[in-house]
């Protein structure tokens, strides 16, 4: 049987692993055809797929198995939740679990088949004390923070410089949260906090810090001002999160929302309201690694 070559099979990831042109590229749709199993096994990127193709080629791995991993790739189905495994491959970022809605049970079994059957960071956001008692009872070793859990933790390995920053003190929270998520995906964030437009000052005193960093995220309640501040100091991508933070007319956020998208500093990302989360998934997504 003919060897795919490593291009042919990591390329099949935009095909949802439905195989490729070239030799062997048959194989791979057949696999990825048939009937997924409740349960998957091994780790889903292109590390993993270019050591299999290495095993085939060095007879460490036959044919007849490389299929039968081809085949447990895509999701796992725990009962109530089905587990993507594909996610890193298809997005570079492996896939997080959201707490809110979710039981602590259900929490337990998605995080134990993420641990099991992956090798990357395991994160589970917005998190009740009753879910974090029984996810770390059951898997130990978790780190908590800002709300959130996270389970092996990578050493950064993104070489970009990603600064956080917050218009007040109110607005920490979600500051956490995008500074946790960042590390979780692999960068080492620099933060700054209350440092909003009542007092332009402060900005200008972090003005180094703004203009050298390779991405901002910022965070702000109120009116949202400081994204266009920040827009218009840097050149870089610009991350905004709208905050609940505010008096009446912030009306939870959706002033400072509005502001920001109406914002006259041109290519300002904006995510929904307190989604600290979303905007480091949108870093990410801006500043991957090179395969």
């Amino acid at each position: 049987m003919p060897v795919p070559s490593a291009r042919a099979i990591v390329r099949a990831r935009e095909a949802g692993l439905g195989g490729a042109g070239g030799p062997g590229g048959g194989a791979v749709r057949v696999a990825c055809r048939a009937e997924a199993p409740s349960r998957q096994n091994g780790r889903v990127d292109e590390a993993r797929l270019r050591q299999l193709i290495d095993d085939l080629r060095d007879g460490a791995t036959s044919p007849d198995e490389a299929v039968a991993e081809l085949r447990r790739l895509p999701f796992a189905d725990v009962g109530d939740a089905l587990v993507d495994h594909h996610r890193a491959l298809r997005q570079g970022l492996p896939e997080a679990v959201y707490g809110p809605g979710k039981s602590p049970d259900q929490c337990v079994r998605i995080v134990a088949e993420l641990l099991a059957h992956d090798t990357g960071p395991v994160l589970l956001t917005r998190t009740t004390e009753a879910q974090r008692l029984a996810v770390l009872t059951e898997h130990p070793g978790g780190v908590v923070g800002s709300g959130s859990v996270a389970w092996r933790l990578p050493e950064p390995f993104r070489p970009y410089r990603v600064l956080a920053v917050s218009a007040g003190t109110a607005d920490v929270p979600v500051l956490d949260e995008v500074v946790f998520t960042l590390r979780a995906y692999g960068f080492a964030p620099d933060r700054l906090s209350d440092i909003g437009v009542a007092g332009l000052h402060r900005v200008l005193a972090h003005l180094d810090r703004i203009t050298g960093a390779d991405a901002v995220v910022v965070v702000a309640g109120m009116e949202g001002a400081l994204a266009s501040v920040i827009g218009g100091l840097t050149a870089v991508p610009v991350v905004a999160v709208p905050t609940s933070v505010g008096y009446g007319a912030g009306l939870d956020g959706v002033t400072a929302l509005l502001a920001m998208h109406a914002s006259c500093a041109s290519g300002v990302t904006v995510v929904g309201i307190d989604n600290g989360f979303g905007a480091a998934c949108a870093v990410a997504r801006m500043l991957r690694v090179p395969a």
